[in-house]
């Protein structure tokens, strides 16, 4: 058996199975790629074409082709029905893993998704911009923390009373998009969670290794 994880350090959707493989103390290759390299960006078109990451590649002993899993959540899918450790990151209860999915695409459609088009668009020419979008993707993300910070009033975690795939989405989401619209006072139960989930050893893992990237990161208010 042999993982490989084809991802950036810095790239926001690398960070969920990251964060779910150093919570199960996983065993796995890390493969920094960089598509600023020829040699590297190359490399990893081969693996897969689209040239999206993050990128799970494994090598099973029971299988005449390596499997090849693209997109965070469906990476950690992907290790919970085959990879699952101590830290069930999909439950078992029926009712349970729907909120999980439910609170894991919130957290991708309206939270980090809108976060990413605003970093995207300030790295844009000047006259390629779109103010209007960005002011509609900032309003987005206000709306996400209103019902967020009702959500996470009185939770210690995203869903049920254990740390799941919901909350390896909200880390990074809420990382970033505190960055382009900060929390400030406002929210006080989802800055918490944030903070909650910063100590959280895997994801402390996760933004330490990424520290030596975060002067890359363009948006600058």
């Amino acid at each position: 058996m042999s993982l490989i994880l084809y991802y950036h350090p810095l790239a926001s959707f690398c960070w969920k199975p990251l964060i779910a493989l150093y919570e199960n103390q996983t065993s796995f290759t890390p493969k920094l790629v960089d598509l600023g390299d020829e040699n590297s960006r190359n490399a990893f078109f081969k693996v897969w074409p689209i040239g999206e990451f993050p990128v799970l590649e494994d090598s099973r002993k029971d299988s005449k082709t390596n499997k090849i899993i693209p997109q965070s959540a469906t990476i950690i899918e992907y290790l919970n029905l085959h990879y699952s450790g101590s830290s069930k990151m999909i439950p078992a209860d029926l009712e349970l893993a729907f909120e999980t999915r439910h609170w894991d695409g919130f957290y991708d459609d309206y939270l980090h998704a809108p976060m990413q088009a605003i970093v995207g668009d300030c790295i844009r020419p000047a006259d390629k911009r779109d103010p209007m979008g960005t002011d509609e993707f900032h309003q987005t993300i206000r709306t996400s923390y209103d019902i967020l910070e009702k959500r996470m009033t009185g939770r210690t975690w995203a869903v049920g009373d254990t740390f799941t795939m919901a909350d390896c989405s909200a880390a990074p989401a809420l990382f970033y998009a505190d960055k382009v619209e900060p929390l400030g006072s406002k929210y006080p139960s989802l800055s918490s969670y944030l903070a909650r989930l910063k100590q959280r050893p895997s994801f402390a893992r996760v933004l330490e290794e990424a520290k030596p990237y975060f002067h890359m990161f363009p948006y600058k208010k």
